[in-house]
């Protein structure tokens, strides 16, 4: 089926993004199609997932990996390279999620920009989510946007922490665990060492 030309409503985009081999994103009516991502991000968020699903057994709540739709708003579908749901309705759909409680995205140079504005906009609108974690495998920079009692997002730097607190689920992941295995990739993307003469 090709990639619809005019803005669409959600129910057919969920309609028509069900028959694609590829995954899509939807926002404010515009279809996005989601590109390969590079060996560190894959490494980053099965890391994370792994992590998560370990330290979440026995408890109410589900970690889950990128091929899962997160509906933001009646405007909005994701797919978050990790995302834990603890929601009796959610651990109950097959297709759709709704209310994460935490929400992480392994960033690249394509899509940051996009992670760190448009589409953090959209996820503060999900009033069950209580943290928001942008992970750059490149710098290791790790950020976590945790709302307040106000309600606000607030950022907690944990880049140089040894290990990445996440509040909100009780867990506590060591860095060296969450960059496990990308140690050999330099920044441009090629692995260091086949670049030794």
């Amino acid at each position: 089926m090709p990639l619809p030309q005019a803005k669409m409503s959600l129910q057919a985009f969920l309609d028509w993004e069900n028959q694609q081999p590829g995954r899509n994103e939807f926002y404010r009516g515009e279809v996005f199609a989601m590109v390969g991502a590079r060996r560190v991000h894959g490494v980053v968020a099965l890391n994370v997932a792994t992590a998560l699903k370990t330290r979440l057994q026995g408890k109410p709540c589900r970690a889950f990996i990128e091929s899962m739709k997160v509906r933001v708003a009646d405007d909005a579908v994701f797919y978050p390279d990790v995302f834990v749901t603890c929601d009796a309705r959610d651990l109950r759909t097959e297709m759709v999620f709704e209310h994460p409680v935490l929400i992480v995205e392994v960033l690249s140079a394509s899509t940051q920009a996009f992670d760190r504005g448009a589409k953090f906009a959209a996820y503060r609108g999900l009033i069950s989510l209580r943290e928001y974690v942008l992970i750059d495998p490149d710098t290791r920079n790790v950020e976590v946007f945790r709302r307040n009692e106000r309600g606000l997002f607030e950022l907690h730097d944990q880049s140089g922490a040894a290990a990445l607190a996440l509040a909100c689920v009780d867990a506590s992941i060591p860095m060296g665990e969450v960059f496990e295995g990308v140690e050999g990739e330099t920044s441009d993307g090629t692995d260091a060492a086949a670049r030794q003469p």
